[in-house]
């Protein structure tokens, strides 16, 4: 079966997938296609113009439950995965950008109220610097805003996936990591909407997990390293910092069938602490993490 997949970066793991014949064995054909930002994204997969999305676990929850989401809809949207819980994920500066210095600073972001923002806006106050207290700018994707920070169009901005690694090589500083604040934390997941491409979806969420599992056990440690220079123009030691941070516990693949339920908490309570949730006089998100809330159906109870 053919599945469009739409991610912001391009997934080395996907790359390994495809390589190792994990994505065969499902029976599966993907084409992965790059958006330019999480509305783009979620608009796309409500068109049906892509069948799945990699994108972060706080999208999803914002499209099934919040009405004041960029598009102003909501839809059946659905966590099927977890993939990974932030690949390095924090917030870089500009070449000798002191903490400090975000007072007055340009940060960029997705969009305002996506996942990664949220997570920026609890880095920046571990710092000490309110969210009144710098100018933020809406510039799309992780790869976009790799580019617009090292091109002096931003001074900081979140990073993850391989882009922080460039960034880092790069001569940007590392502020704060999600890692080391919001812990634990879900950075990626595996998301339909409806019911349509649920069942393959979660063979690719399988394929997905098999490999990282590959990965993780060293079978897979080369491709992964050789997949990362070819997708994400990591050579050397790049590369290899890379497939570290893949085999990371705290921020690396999730191995795991189940969402943690400790992480995906981490993520709805960053939206309830920085965005308005109520509506009509209720809480959307009272009955997010509930079983019966349909956000996902392989949740786990551990930590």
């Amino acid at each position: 079966m053919e599945l469009v997949v739409g991610s912001f970066t391009p997934s080395v793991l996907l790359a390994v997938a495809r390589r190792t014949g994990r994505l065969a064995e499902q029976g599966l054909e993907v084409t992965e296609v790059a958006v330019p930002s999480s509305p783009a994204q979620f608009r796309s997969l409500i068109a049906g113009e892509i069948d799945v999305a990699l994108t972060s676990p706080d999208n999803v929850v914002a499209y099934r439950f919040s009405p004041e989401n960029p598009l102003g809809v909501t839809a059946d949207a659905r966590i099927v995965s977890a993939v990974d819980r932030g690949l390095g994920l924090g917030l870089y500066g500009r070449p000798g950008l002191a903490p400090e210095q975000l007072r007055g600073a340009r940060v960029g972001v997705d969009v305002p109220t996506s996942g990664f923002a949220l997570a920026m806006y609890a880095l920046a106050e571990s710092l000490g610097v309110g969210r009144d207290e710098y100018e933020l700018l809406t510039l799309g994707s992780t790869p976009r805003r790799l580019e617009a920070l090292l091109a002096g169009e931003c001074d900081a901005t979140m990073l993850n996936a391989g882009n922080e690694l460039l960034a880092e090589a790069a001569g940007a500083v590392t502020l704060a990591r999600v890692s080391e604040v919001c812990s634990p934390y879900l950075g990626t997941v595996v998301s339909v909407v409806g019911e349509r491409f649920l069942e393959p979806a979660r063979r690719f969420g399988d394929a997905l997990r098999e490999t990282a599992r590959d990965i993780c056990r060293g079978t897979a440690e080369t491709a992964a390293a050789e997949e990362a220079a070819s997708v994400l123009g990591l050579a050397g030691d790049l590369a290899r910092r890379y497939v570290a941070r893949l085999r990371s516990s705290s921020e690396g693949l999730v191995l795991d069938t189940a969402v943690d339920l400790a992480a995906l908490t981490t993520v709805v309570d960053l939206r309830r602490r920085y965005l308005p949730t109520w509506r009509d006089g209720r809480d959307v998100l009272a009955e997010a993490l509930a079983p019966e809330s349909g956000l996902t159906s392989y949740v786990s109870s551990e930590a």
